[in-house]
């Protein structure tokens, strides 16, 4: 399985049959998916905390960095694709909903460039 080769409706099957065979949905209700995906977000963020921008950059190509920040982007990715397959939530829709939302937040000529916030554009 790649990105390449793999839809998300591969990646919810996937992750339905682990969780089932496991009995596991009653530990996974909403409010406790939405704490998994933050406590992995932490955790991923834990290997850039405190570092400057190019000391991060240079994690990257450190070998057992990158195991270590591909363990955690798993464990986050695992936590919402499982919170859109139990609650039937569209990935590919509610993307594009946003994106297209921000679209009109953060037009090109004004956000071109600019970390700002929309309301500060």
């Amino acid at each position: 399985m790649s990105d390449s080769t793999t839809t998300i409706a591969d990646l919810k099957e996937r992750v339905r049959v682990f969780c089932e065979s496991r009995e596991w949905d009653e530990y996974h209700g909403a409010k406790d998916l939405a704490i998994g995906i933050i406590t992995e977000a932490s955790e991923l963020l834990e290997h850039f905390r405190f570092k400057t921008e190019t000391e991060a950059e240079t994690l990257m190509n450190d070998r057992n960095i990158r195991a270590m920040v591909s363990d955690e982007i798993a464990d986050v990715t695992f936590f919402l694709v499982r919170l859109c397959q139990k609650y039937n939530f569209d990935l590919t829709t509610v993307l594009n909903a946003k994106i297209e939302k921000n679209e009109i937040r953060y037009p090109v000529d004004k956000a071109k460039g600019s970390n700002k916030k929309y309301t500060e554009l």
